[in-house]
């Protein structure tokens, strides 16, 4: 039974209390909120690249609150395109007979600045996982509309992260997001990630990307390439800890699917949109993809939304069925809801005028290669890998022999809270400290958070 609130507590008091006994949190165990320690930060306020506490403690934004905040929190341009929007049309839905225009507007937007990657088309959804899912039904019906009915089947990579619905942690990479779940969707295979730190193959990046396309293939004829939809991928893998591909992975990837008539589904919801220091992760690699699922940078965060960009050669065997079957029976209340699309239209319109991937790109170098240097400076750093303003440290028992941290080990956590009371806010996952600043982000602001961070890791290194 709840307990009553105390009416004599402060307001901070009481939203600590409030927070452990009746909210849920993603990724956390419901009993850690009510354990000292563990307890989330509860981040009340936000302004360019910082935010505070509810204690008032301020810290730079390391993760961009969660890869989405690309262009700050106070972006003026995007916070009055709401507001205009929820002053003329606040919702109304997209669903077959109506629309509005805020949502018309944003996919010739987004087309037109996919033009050149052969999008063709655009279905919006709330985010990243509805995003995948919309992927991977599309990729199902393009099959079934030419005739290939068997081509059922999904072939991912290991250490991959695809959101939380049932497709999505289906072809999940990682065991933690399955296990809870399973039994998942069937018809659906995994392939070693082309990760150079950890692979049992070769310290050589041009052989490892050789060999995890070669494994592709092999799984492709293995299942019967008549058997499978899609292979989906990141561009950068994010949450699995940052494992950027050899330069030859993805332009192989895309001979081996066009080879077998297998779709290509980037997932660039963390990549799309600058992050990787081109507008959208295939382009670092000079590649097309089928399907891209977008979502996080697509409205900076400010209000949630998702979107599947479909390709010409997707598009065109949809709208050449004349018997029906390529109605899309999917989608949701809230697709290309006007106040997120309103916020979109604006995020994009910034992106472009500024050219903030370029921004990304000629400042990440640096940012990159100054924190490349904890792997000499603090004696658990095993790997510092990243690209653009994506990077990840890995943390292991011994550095010399790669041994991983144990599950149990508190170091990483420990790094974690050493940065926040400095004043920066990072994220860990597993033994992996991940960065993902706004892409806006000062030179003085990128000094600050490579200080901090150095220093954090010092006084852990030092205990």
């Amino acid at each position: 039974m709840n307990r009553p609130a105390d009416p004599a507590a402060d307001p901070v008091t009481a939203l600590k209390r409030d927070n452990a006994q009746f909210l849920w949190h993603p990724m956390a165990h419901p009993k850690a909120m009510k354990t000292e320690g563990q307890r989330p930060d509860i981040i009340a306020r936000g302004e360019g690249c910082w935010v505070w506490d509810i204690d008032g403690h301020k810290l730079l934004d390391g993760v961009a609150g969660l890869w989405s905040s690309n262009l700050g929190h106070s972006c003026r341009p995007v916070r009055d395109a709401i507001m205009a929007q929820l002053d003329e049309l606040p919702f109304f839905n997209t669903f077959r007979g109506t629309t509005h225009p805020r949502a018309i507007e944003l996919s010739r937007a987004i087309v037109e600045l996919m033009r050149d990657d052969g999008v063709a088309a655009v279905m919006f959804s709330n985010g990243g996982s509805d995003a995948v899912e919309g992927a991977l039904k599309l990729a199902r019906q393009f099959h079934k509309l030419r005739g290939d009915n068997d081509r059922h089947k999904f072939i991912a990579m290991r250490q991959g992260y695809h959101g939380v619905h049932f497709g999505g942690m289906s072809v999940n990479g990682n065991s933690n997001f399955r296990r809870p779940y399973e039994p998942l969707l069937p018809g659906v295979f995994h392939i070693d990630s082309p990760w150079l730190y950890r692979n049992a193959y070769t310290d050589d990046e041009t052989k490892l990307g050789e060999i995890v396309a070669a494994q592709l293939e092999r799984e492709i004829v293995f299942q019967g390439p008549d058997t499978v939809a899609a292979f989906i991928a990141e561009p950068i893998q994010g949450a699995g800890g940052v494992i950027v591909p050899p330069p030859n992975f993805w332009p192989r990837v895309r001979e081996v699917c066009s080879r077998h008539g297998v779709l290509l589904i980037a997932d660039e919801v963390v990549t799309g949109f600058g992050r990787g220091g081109a507008m959208f992760g295939t382009r670092l690699w000079g590649v097309q993809a089928d399907l891209w699922c977008l979502a996080k940078g697509i409205s900076s965060g400010y209000v949630p939304l998702g979107a599947t960009a479909i390709s010409h050669n997707v598009a065109d065997v949809f709208e050449a069925d004349t018997s029906g079957a390529a109605s899309v029976a999917h989608g949701y209340t809230y697709s290309a809801h006007p106040v997120a699309a309103a916020a979109a239209i604006a995020t994009l319109k910034i992106l472009v005028a500024d050219d903030i991937p370029g921004l990304v790109a000629r400042r990440s170098p640096a940012f990159q290669q100054r924190l490349r240097g904890l792997e000499q400076r603090v004696p658990f750093v095993g790997n510092v890998r990243g690209k653009g303003y994506m990077l990840g440290v890995e943390m292991v028992a011994d550095r010399a022999r790669k041994t991983p941290l144990p599950k149990t080990s508190d170091i990483p956590a420990r790094v974690a809270r050493a940065a926040y009371r400095r004043g920066l806010m990072v994220r860990v996952s597993g033994p992996n400290l991940i960065l993902s600043p706004p892409l806006v982000i000062s030179e003085a602001e990128l000094d600050f958070l490579c200080s901090t961070l150095e220093a954090a890791f010092d006084e852990v290194a030092a205990a």
